[in-house]
């Protein structure tokens, strides 16, 4: 009897971005993997030139904070380079306990548990809470975490169209026949567009529909809210949502994750949770790092620093789109957010995430590079990414930028499109980037 053999390998080789990948290798505009040669500062040094930095995540300034770099060094000294083990074997320290307690009362929750990267605690609490007879509604610009903690939970998933109530609405009428439980997953604020998910209403149709909810605020929490617990205290919603995740890769200075709300929910992820269970313990200076920039966030000083990263973030929009690009909106709040807190002007507010859309990906390329050279790093998101011809240049801020180093990047930007619309053509104008469509079947 004859077999059929297939090369599992045989994928790698011949893929529809094989092309596409040699292509921008050869003309040295690959914008990803780039080499940092030092710390994630406003200005940074990268592969020999030293370049304005509007693509990191690093939103507070807090990586190179001496208060941070003390609280990852006393750990180091005392608990050594790694723990060896998982948390529930030799992995936990203290530092784990303190940090858990201090994120657990930061979000206003009952508890906290801590992962090892923010990846894995969308993973852990999803591929955990659900299971093959549930139902998860998930928005279709949700982060890749979350997709992969929805498929390895294998619940029925359905996807809605980006921040589209109808549709949700729509998924949660067809999920009462569905059996099982059903969980609600948007992310708070959303990682490639910078809006914010509309959760007063959501939270108002979950309550409807019978529905559990849960929010990433890996780009919210550390940014939005007065204390900075993120998109659910900003929008008056805290007490309404049943799980928030996170993660020290952004705000918190780290690397790691957490997920927070009730006691009992958090202790069956503590003992249940693969992802958390079988995993080694996040380095003991990741967690001191973490540990201390939350207690800068939850110090007198961290309502200043909220304020700068949206004042920048604000500065910055309207710079862009005073130079003629298509940049993000302000985003209005109703009445029942903290209008009060840091970043709100006149009801509306930016976050730090400020994208500018360009439409085609190669033209998206060689914008980039165009502003590499000019001395400005940017990430660029590409399809599938993003919809087919909704390529963007994705552009964000930290607290510790000043205005000097915001105008020097803005001059920058205006003599890069001088010249790049002279060879190619127009970009796309203020008021031409809308939330994409879908990045998911709906």
């Amino acid at each position: 009897m004859s077999q059929t053999h297939v090369d599992v390998f045989a994928k790698a080789r011949g893929h529809d971005r094989e092309e596409q990948l040699r292509a921008a290798r050869e003309a040295d505009v690959l914008p990803y993997f780039r080499i940092l040669d030092g710390p994630a500062r406003p200005v940074v040094e990268m592969e020999g030139a030293e370049r304005i930095m509007l693509g990191s995540n690093n939103y507070l300034g807090l990586t190179a904070d001496e208060r941070v770099v003390q609280g990852a060094h006393d750990a180091l000294m005392r608990y050594g380079t790694g723990l060896t083990g998982s948390r529930l074997l030799n992995g936990t320290i203290p530092l784990h306990l303190d940090l858990e307690r201090e994120i657990a009362e930061w979000m206003g929750a009952d508890d906290a548990l801590v992962f090892t990267t923010g990846h894995q605690a969308n993973l852990g609490t999803l591929g955990t809470i659900l299971g093959p007879g549930d139902t998860v509604i998930v928005d279709s610009g949700d982060h890749a975490s979350i997709l992969d903690g929805c498929l390895l939970s294998r619940a029925k998933l359905r996807p809605f169209r980006h921040n589209r109530l109808e549709k949700l609405e729509k998924s949660l009428v067809r999920a009462q026949t569905d059996g099982g439980g059903v969980l609600v997953v948007v992310d708070g604020v959303f990682s490639m567009e910078g809006d914010i998910a509309p959760l007063h209403e959501i939270a108002d149709l979950c309550a409807r529909y019978g529905a559990r909810l849960m929010v990433d605020e890996a780009h919210g929490a550390g940014v939005l809210g007065r204390r900075g617990a993120g998109t659910a205290e900003l929008l008056g919603v805290e007490g309404r949502v049943d799980l928030r995740v996170g993660t020290f890769s952004k705000s918190l200075a780290a690397c790691g994750g957490f997920v927070a709300g009730d006691a009992d929910v958090i202790d069956y992820l503590r003992v249940q949770s693969r992802a958390y269970l079988f995993t080694a313990s996040g380095v003991p200076a990741a967690v001191g790092a973490a540990l201390a920039a939350l207690r800068v966030l939850r110090s007198d000083e961290g309502h200043d620093l909220l304020a700068a990263v949206l004042d920048n973030a604000r500065y910055l929009r309207d710079g862009l789109e005073g130079l003629g690009f298509a940049v993000v909106q302000a985003q209005h709040l109703d009445s029942s957010a903290q209008l009060d807190a840091p970043g709100v002007l006149d009801g509306t507010i930016v976050t730090p995430i400020v994208p500018i859309l360009v439409g085609d990906d190669w033209r998206a390329v060689l914008l980039w590079r165009a502003l590499y050279d000019a001395g400005v790093f940017v990430n660029t998101a590409l399809h599938p990414a993003v919809p087919p011809g909704g390529a963007l240049l994705r552009t964000s801020v930290m607290a510790t930028h000043d205005r000097a180093t915001i105008d020097r990047a803005l001059e920058a930007f205006a003599m890069v499109k001088r010249s790049f619309e002279a060879d190619h053509g127009p970009l796309p104008g203020p008021g031409e980037l809308h939330a994409p469509a879908a990045r998911a079947a709906e």
